[in-house]
């Protein structure tokens, strides 16, 4: 699939289930109440805002994941709700970030213990350009990194919804070589599009976000939802690229067997 029927199709997606999306909404918006209740300092309203933030965990990341899976296959469906298959899914992208973000953390931990040790010697020399230029060169290291390795774990997902299997997910050289595969300028648009994408819809829902708590509530609860959305599934489209590949190159392969 070429690049502008992913995005065509990616912004069509979630306004052609408008029926099923309540569902997705009313999880954000549950958990949109911590905050809330954080800040009126409702210890009831903040339980259960906890509460429903374990729930969120639980269902809504394999919610999502579903979402990937229909992109793979280039339907245009909105996942069912199935707790059984979607706290497994949902447990199983949690122990991806977790491995995914080993290394980002190391990388954090290190920024974090130089700029210490920097801090120590500024009460001494007073080097407070070389403390900024430290800080500013670490901190453009870690965020690098961590870019790079949520891409890596956004392919992971996407190869985990095709071969459904966490160890293949796991194996961080298959996963380059997918993002090889499909190339790193389409990814970069990718990227792109989801970028413009989230800007567009904070700067259309910008006078919404201004109504206290409502506008909160609508903002976490509805645009955040649709850009996971289309974020989910436009990346499971991207990724059928390689199945389709895959699947021509399994049946050119029965082909030639047939002759021989």
């Amino acid at each position: 699939m070429d690049f502008g029927k992913i995005v065509s199709n990616s912004i069509k997606y979630p306004f052609r289930n408008i029926k099923k999306l309540p569902i997705l909404f009313i999880f954000f918006i549950l958990i949109a109440i911590i905050p809330i209740a954080w800040i009126s300092d409702n210890k009831y309203l903040l339980a259960f805002g906890l509460f429903a933030l374990f729930l969120f965990i639980l269902i809504v990341p394999g919610y999502l994941f579903s979402m990937v899976k229909i992109g793979l296959n280039e339907s245009s469906l909105f996942p069912s709700l199935s707790f059984g298959e979607t706290i497994r899914d949902s447990i199983r992208i949690l122990i991806l970030r977790i491995v995914y973000m080993i290394v980002p953390a190391c990388v954090l931990f290190l920024v974090l213990s130089t700029l210490s040790i920097s801090g120590t010697h500024l009460q001494f020399d007073m080097s407070i350009l070389n403390f900024i230029l430290t800080l500013g060169l670490l901190s453009f290291f870690a965020i690098v990194v961590y870019i790079l390795f949520e891409i890596l774990l956004f392919f992971a997902k996407a190869r985990l919804a095709y071969l459904n299997s966490l160890t293949e997910a796991l194996k961080m050289h298959e996963v380059v070589r997918d993002i090889k595969n499909i190339g790193i300028f389409n990814i970069i648009k990718w990227l792109l599009f989801m970028a413009v994408l989230m800007i567009a819809f904070t700067f259309i829902s910008a006078w919404v976000i201004e109504i206290p708590y409502v506008g909160f509530l609508l903002y976490f609860g509805v645009v955040i939802p649709l850009l996971e959305s289309i974020g989910n599934y436009s990346l499971g489209l991207l990724y059928s690229n390689i199945t389709r590949n895959n699947a021509g190159l399994v049946h050119y392969e029965n082909e030639i067997k047939k002759f021989n």
